[in-house]
């Protein structure tokens, strides 16, 4: 059986776990913090981030778009990055733009771990650019469609969820339903799947940083 290292709210992490439910692949879930001394993430991933992936078969497989990709070889429907290559293209650049937005609110939780004297308001702000910009970016892409690309939940949609939850988890304040009754629809719609009620992301607690 397969396994994966995940921490309890990564929105990448997330992004996997929702991709081998949705296939069906039982796997087992194995917790890790990568911010404490001897975790298991830089033991396996010389980058010490996760999620990372145990295929059962001696590889070891870390950054969730590279998981997807392998999970997509697999041949296990539902198939998550469409048949054209336009369609690969258009899952992947929305996926790069929701793993951004992942990628500054994590910027901004680290920050805000550190004490209060060193921290940046200046980087705080510049992060939260990013943030409100991409939920808006994503909110035009959507464009009042039920799914970002063709007819049918993809890729797109998984990351733009995972997104979306993330927000919510860290930083609560950034309020996006009303601004955009359009991702909220999907939101609704991705949070009713049992894909994503299997994986909602919890708080891990993180060291006062610096």
């Amino acid at each position: 059986m397969m396994k994966l290292l995940i921490a309890k709210p990564s929105p990448f992490a997330r992004k996997v776990r929702v991709a081998l439910h949705e296939k069906g692949i039982e796997f087992e879930q194995v917790l890790d913090n990568p911010w404490n001394p001897g975790a298991r993430a830089g033991q396996i991933n010389p980058l010490g981030k996760l999620p990372v992936l145990d295929t059962g078969d001696g590889r070891q497989i870390y950054d969730s778009r590279v998981i997807i990709e392998y999970l997509e070889t697999l041949g296990r429907a539902p198939a998550l990055l469409g048949q054209d290559a336009d369609a690969r293209v258009m899952h992947r650049q929305i996926e790069a733009l929701a793993d951004g937005v992942c990628d500054a609110v994590v910027l901004i939780v680290l920050e805000r771990a550190r004490r209060v004297v060193l921290r940046s308001t200046d980087w705080l702000e510049r992060q939260q650019h990013k943030v409100t910009a991409g939920i808006a970016e994503a909110a035009r892409l959507l464009d009042g469609r039920e799914w970002y690309v063709g007819e049918a939940f993809g890729l797109a949609d998984l990351s733009v969820g995972c997104m979306l939850g993330y927000v919510d988890l860290r930083v609560p304040e950034i309020e996006w339903r009303r601004a955009y009754p359009d991702l909220d629809a999907l939101t609704r719609r991705l949070e009713s799947r049992p894909s994503f009620r299997r994986s909602r992301p919890e708080s891990q607690s993180i060291t006062e940083v610096g």
